[in-house]
């Protein structure tokens, strides 16, 4: 997992380094530019904009270690008189010992025409919070218009650390030196694609910082044993599948057998039962009547036009038709139990505003999931899993809009329910299987993408 970090988790890890270990906050401010600095070209020629807090101080701090390298440097301020907070104050004295300036413009846009080389932007960090305006809002506007090669300290300036959205004027950096850990914006679309190319610089911390919010990394999976046989890794049966929507029950089947489930048994009804087994020979397709089978060790229930669950106390993931109104409740307080809607479907399910930007579907979802046993996995780009009596919120890096096609969540679902089938706790099933159905279509074409496209590449995606 990659911790994304709010603005204040970032500062508590700060000063706990400075207060608890003793290490002081200009040692921290000289790493980060040091580390800064190193993803600059050598010998190009810089223009530093500074602003006047800790982020200004790590730009002049930058800039004074360039300048010491023999390096063309100039140091800029969007105020006529900058006041320099903390910090800043420091490296402001210092960059003034060696007998430079700090230089500003009413028309930053005509200056930036004779700039070259890259510039350092340092006007605002984990302070910003509301849109730029003034002349802040100006040069930056300026510079986004330049064309020029912009390297952002710690984050584009504009961009709020604890925010996915970006909320007014900012900064589009080709590189961005991350300090310490990765903030929410450098993690979360659509502010992540401001930042450029992201490097993680290290600063000392003396412990590596914590946060809520986490983004998924690729799963480790169990090797299997020599010996195995197809009861090693479970039975999955899926209740899906009716008159019109078969290829529902096909696709979930599908996912739970290229997740690697050792059986998968389909329940459908009856007037669609031999075109589903003519479809998915590796699946056992039986006729509904009423009782799910006692061997199964999960329960898929819902794609192609499922509605009623089943009386079962084993686990559960509901999906598609059986996500009724108002019942997410319901179901989160059901252990072993996973719901999976997109948007939609989960503001019926809490009866909910529907979550437009991601900032109001992480809210969302800690809220429903606060202290609760279910798992949610609210699909959509970037999908959030949250739940399982965790607090934490995971966050799915994988997949691109192609996924945006019928059938793609029922393989899914079916995925879910094949990793649980194999003895994986239900968020991490969940977690998993969002992951691998992400990558899957990462190798995959963003038009034209077909879910059994998706099943085909798993094999080899889950070999590592």
């Amino acid at each position: 997992m990659i911790p994304l970090l709010t603005a204040d988790e970032m500062r508590a890890a700060e000063r706990q380094a400075i207060e608890g270990w003793g290490v002081a906050s200009l040692v921290l401010q000289e790493h980060a530019a040091l580390g800064a600095l190193a993803l600059l070209p050598p010998g190009a020629a810089l223009q530093v904009l500074a602003g006047p807090g800790n982020n200004g101080g790590d730009a002049l701090a930058l800039a004074r270690l360039a300048h010491l390298q023999g390096r063309a440097v100039t140091v800029w301020s969007p105020f006529a008189q900058p006041h320099w907070l903390g910090d800043a104050a420091q490296q402001a004295r210092l960059w003034q010992g060696l007998g430079q300036i700090v230089q500003t413009t009413e028309a930053p846009a005509q200056a930036m025409t004779t700039w070259r080389g890259w510039v350092v932007d340092g006007l605002f960090g984990l302070g910003t919070t509301r849109p730029l305006e003034g002349p802040a809002a100006t040069w930056v506007q300026a510079l986004n218009a330049s064309g020029l090669p912009v390297l952002a300290l710690d984050l584009p300036s504009g961009l709020d650390p604890s925010s996915a959205e970006v909320p007014g004027e900012a900064v589009r950096a080709v590189k961005t030196a991350c300090f310490g850990a990765r903030k929410v914006c450098h993690g979360l679309l659509p502010a992540r694609n401001w930042c450029g190319e992201i490097t993680v610089v290290p600063i000392p911390l003396d412990q590596p910082p914590a946060g809520r919010l986490q983004l998924l990394e690729r799963p480790l999976l169990a090797p299997r044993a020599w010996d195995s046989h197809k009861g090693s890794f479970g039975h999955v049966a899926i209740r899906a599948g009716s008159l019109g929507m078969s290829g529902a029950a096909v696709l979930a089947a599908l996912g739970a057998l290229r997740a690697g489930a050792g059986l998968v048994t389909v329940l459908t009804d009856p007037e669609v039962r031999a075109e589903i087994a003519a479809q998915v020979p590796e699946a056992m397709v039986q006729p509904w009547r009423g009782t799910v089978p006692a061997e199964a060790d999960v329960l898929l229930v819902g794609p192609g036009g499922i509605t009623e669950v089943p009386d079962w106390r084993g686990p559960l993931v509901v999906d598609a038709s059986a996500l009724k109104e108002g019942e997410g409740p319901r179901w989160m307080d059901r252990p072993g139990t996973a719901i999976t809607p997109h948007p939609g479907e989960f503001a019926r399910l809490f009866h909910l505003a529907r979550p437009l930007l991601m900032d109001e579907r992480l809210a969302q979802a800690r809220d429903v999931a606060a202290g609760r046993p279910g798992v949610l996995l609210l699909k959509g780009a970037q999908s959030v899993i949250a739940g399982g009596a965790s607090p934490d919120l995971w966050i799915n890096p994988t997949g691109h809009p192609g996924l945006a096609t019928g059938g793609s969540g029922d393989l899914l679902a079916g995925m879910v329910a094949g990793f649980r089938a194999q003895g994986l706790p239900m968020r991490e099933a969940v977690a998993t299987a969002a992951w691998f159905h992400g990558a899957a279509a990462d190798r995959l074409p963003g038009a034209g993408l077909l879910p059994r496209d998706l099943a085909n590449l798993l094999p080899e995606l889950l070999r590592g």
